[in-house]
């Protein structure tokens, strides 16, 4: 796909080119940088730099007009085989069967171009999804302007419910809180303050604002120090814009198609040599060699893949997967690691109430009851109040507020007056570090004792052991309020009372541990990739079970070369604090060892995952972003669904490969036959029509195939194109054929002393009748009399192979050159067609067991 580049590069302390990421540097040193003051720009030196940087906004891309994207696929070696082959038969007099190759073409070209458009929308989506206005200071004067207008230099203010515009570091800050979940994947609000971090990942920068971003609470001013694609949220759209490699599906298509055309075109010039050498007649001898061609080319795989892949894509849609991609469904069934985000896949985003303890560390429901009042009087209604609210909905009856002091980040704490069942009473609770330094005392049921230092080290030490188990921790204190209400002020907050902790979690999915077990049942590797903070991202690992031991992270990999890494993530499952392009090397590193990785996210940071992994999914509550650079969206984000959609995969591979065997073994054998009969007789073995015809009744009894069952231990494991076993198991089922070709030749010359029409017409019966009755065989690893077809295969292969059986005695047979043959002729081949088939069975099992 092709991309139209940024026309001028990001000044170099811009968080995509910098060696240092922005927040680390003070706002002097991005200042100078900058070549700005912070003071804001001047309307000229903004159209200047607008000049010079271009606009905020994503690399854009030129669409592929649907002519290209067809002409792409024509391009195809399977493709140029197939089509080849229709015009040969359209030019040699074969219009009817050269009509239906080119047809049946078209219909899968056609199909395939329509189902893979998503990708063409992925950065519109992505650039609809950042604000329309931002907040800008010109000339002195804050002023709103398009966001496409705010420049490297530029100073802008955003306040509660903002998006913000772009990467920028902080320069005042009030109450500011920004939910960062669907950049880095941390699902509590994060608090943003002036100054330089030293810690390198965007989770740690509490100075920084990135684009893409929601303002929560309070407001900052800021001093933008990058645009576009130059921003964290800008990397993912020029991911998205990036020209798409093939899938793994693609690969083994255009692989196949290469082994057929070089078998294809070995075949036709040894039989065209031959021919002439024998000094048969040009014409003739062209004619049966582009007839074998033809015969060897499987005109009905594009149809046979495409009906399979659509009718798995209507079943996958009935177990809650919307099917994006065709081509992914294979490789969603062909998966071996499978990789996912944290937030909202394994675990469910919504903070709630843990637990709530004493100030002993005992259950106690009193902190969370006190805090429960706090936030429906008083709270910022972030996601700790609605979880607090949440679980005692009722607990602020009776209650009125007096006075209320927001909570404040330089504190650390709120606090509000309530006015109940106790009388007044002043509820603060903050950070347990701010609110244990204002206790004196602490309650245990109905007594309160004094508080000493080592309490408070008690105390915090259970924070550290609730953050080690995943688990957030807000400290709730109080004191009874004596005299008049009155505006609160830092002495109020003295001499308090501590209540206890209420501990918050976002918990993994109920159904994740089974669907993790069942995917792995399946051969399938889970790897958590997290911005979350590692030690949340072992704790989870350990729930779900997947008993990580080691957890890397980001920092980690960002001193690990490639090849270093490559080593690392075979034996590390979980990965927490990674960047979005640290998630996409990752996958990388995966796929460089031969692994099939799958990707599960809904964040904006896992969208350049989902682009390079092999299969990409994301979920129905997803970023839009998330969402277009996905194959599939799951309607419930559940693990249990990518299970059911990994068998499905499965199921509709092994489908695709039946046809793929059938082909490559019986239709070789057959031309095989053909080519070497060629050699002794002294006419053709079949006439060109009689192959053409032998072809096209062929593929019709393989039309039932996408409806074909599947046996169980075809969706055990991943299921892959493996061309060695493939060429392997053609070259024994394809001279088994050919052998009993032979037996057929011999009995018909030597035994009935046939004429050239008898042999013709019997050869073509007992080629049928072995072609089409293969199939039963094939189809499965099992007995196919216990392990029987579905109707319509069974339909589809039995009606072709009675046109084939009866043609022969109708008045319309003499059309291909057929004559009635004698019973004698025709029992015998009954005979030889029976025992090919035992051989097939007893063959087929033989090579089933060593191939387990």
């Amino acid at each position: 796909m092709a991309t139209v580049q940024p026309k001028t590069v990001q000044p170099p302390l811009s968080n995509a080119n910098a060696k240092k990421p922005f927040w680390t540097l003070s706002t002097d040193d991005q200042s100078k940088a900058l070549g700005c003051t912070q003071n804001g720009l001047s309307a000229s030196e903004a159209a200047e730099r607008l000049k010079r940087f271009g606009e905020n906004a994503d690399a854009k891309h030129r669409r592929v007009s649907p002519i290209r994207a067809i002409l792409r696929r024509l391009l195809e070696p399977l493709s140029l085989i197939l089509l080849a082959a229709g015009v040969v038969s359209i030019a040699t007099g074969d219009a009817i069967g050269g009509a239906i190759i080119v047809a049946i073409l078209a219909f899968s070209v056609g199909l395939d171009t329509f189902q893979e458009g998503h990708a063409e929308q992925a950065a519109e989506v992505l650039r609809r999804s950042v604000a329309l206005k931002a907040e800008v200071k010109r000339d002195g004067d804050f002023v709103q302007v398009p966001v496409e207008a705010v420049v490297p230099g530029d100073v802008i203010r955003v306040r509660a419910g903002d998006i913000i515009p772009a990467d920028a570091l902080v320069l005042t800050a009030s109450a500011c809180t920004v939910n960062e979940a669907a950049l880095t994947g941390e699902p509590y609000p994060v608090e943003k303050e002036p100054g330089a971090v030293a810690g390198t990942t965007a989770a740690e920068a509490v100075g920084g604002l990135f684009r893409g971003a929601v303002l929560q609470t309070g407001e900052a001013v800021a001093l933008v120090v990058g645009t576009g694609s130059a921003t964290l949220f800008g990397a993912a759209a020029t991911a998205l814009v990036q020209t798409e490699v093939p899938s793994p599906f693609q690969r083994d298509l255009r692989a196949y198609g290469l082994l057929t055309a070089r078998l294809t075109l070995a075949l036709v010039v040894v039989v065209l040599a031959i021919n002439i050498f024998f000094g048969r007649p040009l014409l003739q001898s062209l004619l049966f060699a582009v007839a074998l061609a033809v015969g060897l080319t499987p005109e009905l795989l594009p149809m046979i893949t495409t009906v399979t892949l659509s009718r798995g894509a209507v079943r996958m849609a009935k177990r809650k997967v919307i099917v994006k991609r065709l081509a992914s469904i294979h490789d969603l069934g062909a998966m071996t690691i499978f990789c996912t985000d944290k937030t909202g896949t394994l675990t469910s985003a919504e903070i709630r109430l843990a637990r709530s303890l004493n100030a002993s560390g005992g259950d106690d429901p009193r902190a969370s009851h006190l805090g429960a009042i706090a936030a429906t009087l008083g709270g910022d209604r972030g996601a700790m109040d609605a979880a607090l609210i949440a679980c005692a909905t009722d607990a602020a009856k009776g209650w009125a507020s007096l006075e209320r002091r927001a909570f404040d980040y330089t504190r650390r704490l709120g606090s509000v007056l309530a006015s109940g069942a106790e009388g007044a009473l002043l509820i603060v609770k903050g950070a347990p570090e701010a609110v244990l330094a204002l206790c004196v005392s602490s309650r245990n049921g109905d007594a309160i004792a004094a508080m000493d230092d080592a309490a408070r080290a008690a105390a915090l030490a259970r924070v550290t052991t609730l953050a080690e188990a995943g688990q957030r921790a807000v400290a709730v204190a109080s004191r009874a309020w004596t005299g008049d209400p009155h505006e609160l002020a830092d002495p109020d907050e003295a001499g308090l009372v501590f209540e206890g902790l209420c501990a918050f979690e976002d918990p993994p999915k109920p159904t994740a541990k089974a669907a993790i077990a069942r995917l792995a049942a399946a051969g399938i590797r889970l790897k958590i990739l997290s911005g979350d903070d590692p030690v949340v991202v072992k704790r989870l690992a350990g729930l779900v079970g997947l008993g990580a031991e080691n957890v890397l992270s980001g920092a980690d990999i960002a001193n690990l070369s490639d090849d270093a890494l490559a080593v690392q993530v075979q034996s590390v499952d979980a990965y927490g604090r990674l960047a979005p392009d640290q998630k996409s090397r990752l996958v990388k590193a995966l796929q460089a060892k031969g692994a099939i990785v799958g990707y599960l996210g809904d964040g904006i940071n896992d969208a350049p995952a989902l682009k390079v992994a092999d299969v990409g999914l994301s979920v129905a509550g997803a970023t839009g972003v998330a969402q277009a650079a996905a194959d599939m969206i799951l309607l419930d984000s559940d693990l249990a669904v990518v299970a059911d959609g990994v068998e499905e995969g499965r199921r509709t591979f092994a489908n695709i490969l039946k046809y793929v065997r059938m082909g490559a073994s019986s239709n070789f054998g057959n031309m095989l036959s053909m080519a070497a009969a060629s050699l002794f007789l002294p006419f053709l073995p079949m006439l060109p029509t009689q192959i053409l015809l032998n072809n096209l009744l062929y593929d019709v009894s393989e039309i039932g195939i996408p409806f074909d069952s599947v046996r169980p231990e075809a969706v055990a494991r991943p299921q892959v194109w493996d061309m060695k076993a493939l060429v392997r198991f053609a070259a024994i089922m394809g001279p088994l054929s050919s052998l009993f070709d032979m037996l057929t030749f011999g009995g018909l010359l030597f035994l009935f002393h046939a004429a050239a029409p008898e042999f013709q017409t019997g050869w073509f019966l007992e080629s049928m009748a072995t072609q089409i009755l293969v199939i039963f065989i094939i189809r499965t690893n099992g007995r196919p009399w216990r392990d029987l077809p579905r109707p319509w295969l069974a339909a589809s292969s039995l009606g072709a192979l009675a046109v084939a059986m009866i043609l022969p005695f109708t008045p319309p047979g003499a059309w291909f050159g057929f004559v009635t043959p004698p019973w004698r002729i025709t029992l015998v081949l009954g005979i030889i067609v029976a025992v090919y088939l035992i051989c097939a069975e007893l063959v087929k099992q033989g090579w089933v067991e060593r191939t387990r």
